[in-house]
């Protein structure tokens, strides 16, 4: 028997109702090179309107792909909307990827049509001649002087819009239909595509609006620092439109500084960034007034506990993680302190339970596999594989993607974190199953080690790899940024881990560097590090 309920698909059209009626006062606020721009939400959704009318105008079939290469903007949340609410799939493409990986990835996903602000368009030009399916360039103008190529495939967006013709009403759409594709940064080989429907992107952005998760609600100025081409911008600028929220981007500014600004000004309540941002963010905080400010989440990485005491000590609340993948949408844990125990937590007790990834949201659900194959205990000690399951994440890849070893023949995805349990829920991931240590036939985490050296004051930053010892099979090397004009020494690094971890844990070597290689998302490119780190004695 089935329920007798309205048969309405879970898609993103759904959004426009709020924002042509009750948000259509809310607005979104881009900082330009030039200053700061802002339009109501009714503004936005008639300009939707225009640009579904132009992608009509353009010829872009139902189910192409369309990409774009975007800071954050109100003109990339009008791509955000226009594009799959008529029918296409909106294609977002991390320019800060080598060349030869942007030109694989928009060959692969078959680009039909591309956007680009001014301002990435020498990154993005050079690429078309090795992309066939690409027959239009729409440029949007950010600000920048860069000089447009003489090419009759390009086009101004703005022009475009002012004589499209608005598309009236959307059409049903199927909530399994593609709406959004997004590549991994290609750490271990090529990128792998990513193809988000509409019923998965509603889903998640339903659960950033949950109490336990971000809350994120009307009364909200939610500030995306993660970037729109890195998995959705995490799903924010959906959230906000959902839920009525003002939404505040950063534009191509993204200088500590300007970002500082923007949140004060702006009286930002929420803002979401990894943690290499927050790091660069911290040492300008000085009087800034967050005050409005009520949480602050860190993502893309590990969240080492003293940078989020730092920003507690100067922002006033402390930063919070969370966890996820592309391939989940992508947010799978967020950070709280179960009731059980928040009682008897002192303020630093706190602090550090914020900084693990903390819970799965509701529609998420996980299994820790030991190294034999069978189910690891939720008892918080025991470790083991992370597999998540739901109806918001990947099923599996686009394109030509491999699917190597990713999905479980049950249908899990197996995230290659090694990660621990509680029985509250709490996820504490240990380490990538590709960077833990195996010394002496014991396993050794590089990112509690991390952890623990980035909290030493003279540590900017620190990364932990395996390189082979012809006695014990493999050793830590650790890899530490001093903060500039620091004493550190690779002694004092020993020094400082002596007590905290095991003594065996403890690195031989230490190498002092003047910065880390990372990857287009921010995080440590430890396979870079790999490659090329000599081990020299610290």
């Amino acid at each position: 028997m089935h329920g007798l309920m309205q048969d309405r698909p879970l898609s993103l059209p759904m959004l426009m109702d709020g924002m042509e009626h009750r948000f259509s006062r809310k607005h979104v606020t881009t900082t330009q090179l030039s200053g700061t721009v802002s339009a109501s939400y009714g503004d936005v959704a008639e300009r939707v309107r225009r640009l579904a009318g132009v992608l009509d105008h353009l010829g872009v079939p139902a189910g192409a792909r369309v990409g774009s290469f975007g800071w954050n903007s109100q003109r990339h949340l009008e791509l955000y909307m226009a594009v799959p609410c008529s029918g296409r799939v909106l294609h977002t493409v991390n320019h800060r990827l080598f060349a030869d990986d942007l030109a694989y990835i928009v060959d692969d996903a078959a680009d039909d049509v591309l956007f680009v602000d001014r301002s990435l368009l020498d990154v993005v030009h050079p690429l078309l001649e090795k992309c066939p399916s690409v027959r239009h360039l729409v440029v949007m103008d950010d600000g920048s002087p860069t000089e447009l190529p003489i090419d009759p495939r390009i086009h101004d967006y703005e022009t475009l819009l002012s004589v499209a013709r608005p598309v009236a009403a959307f059409e049903s759409i199927d909530e399994r239909t593609a709406a959004a594709l997004c590549y991994t940064s290609g750490t271990t080989g090529r990128p792998k595509g990513v193809l988000y429907d509409h019923r998965s992107i509603v889903l998640h952005a339903m659960t950033l609006l949950m109490a336990d998760t971000f809350a994120i609600g009307e009364d909200d100025t939610v500030m995306p620092i993660v970037p729109m081409f890195h998995v959705n911008a995490w799903g924010l600028p959906y959230a906000a439109l959902m839920a009525g929220a003002n939404l505040v981007m950063p534009g191509p500014v993204m200088s500590p500084e300007r970002l500082v600004r923007a949140m004060e000004t702006c009286r930002v309540t929420f803002a979401a960034a990894v943690a290499t941002v927050w790091r660069g963010i911290l040492p300008h905080l000085g009087d800034a007034d967050l005050s409005a400010l009520r949480r602050a989440v860190s993502g893309g990485g590990a969240l080492p506990v003293p940078l989020s005491r730092a920003f507690h000590e100067k922002a006033g609340i402390p930063l919070a993680s969370s966890w996820g993948m592309t391939e989940t949408s992508p947010l799978v844990c967020s950070a709280r302190v179960p009731s059980e125990t928040a009682h008897s937590l002192t303020e630093n007790d706190r602090i550090t339970a914020l900084a693990a990834p903390g819970p799965p949201t509701v529609l998420c659900s996980l299994r820790l596999v030991a190294e034999d194959g069978s189910p690891a205990p939720r008892d918080g000690r025991h470790r083991g594989e992370l597999q998540v399951a739901g109806p918001t994440v990947a099923a599996a890849y686009f394109g030509g993607s491999s699917q190597a070893s990713a999905f479980t023949e049950d249908g899990w995805l197996r995230t290659g974190d090694v990660a621990t349990i509680d029985p509250f829920g709490v996820v504490r991931i240990v380490d990538r199953t590709k960077d833990l240590i195996k010394s002496g036939g014991e396993w050794i985490s590089s990112v509690e080690l991390e952890n623990e050296i980035m909290a030493m004051t003279d540590v900017l930053e620190a990364a932990v790899i395996a390189v082979p010892d012809d006695k014990w099979g493999e050793r830590p090397l650790a890899c530490v940024v001093p903060v500039p004009d620091s004493d550190l020494t690779a002694e004092s690094v020993r020094r400082h881990l002596s007590g905290r971890v095991a003594k065996w844990w403890i690195p031989e070597k230490v190498v002092m560097l003047d910065d880390l290689p990372k990857t287009a998302s921010g995080k440590f490119a430890k396979a870079a590090l790999r490659r090329s780190m000599t081990p020299t004695s610290g």
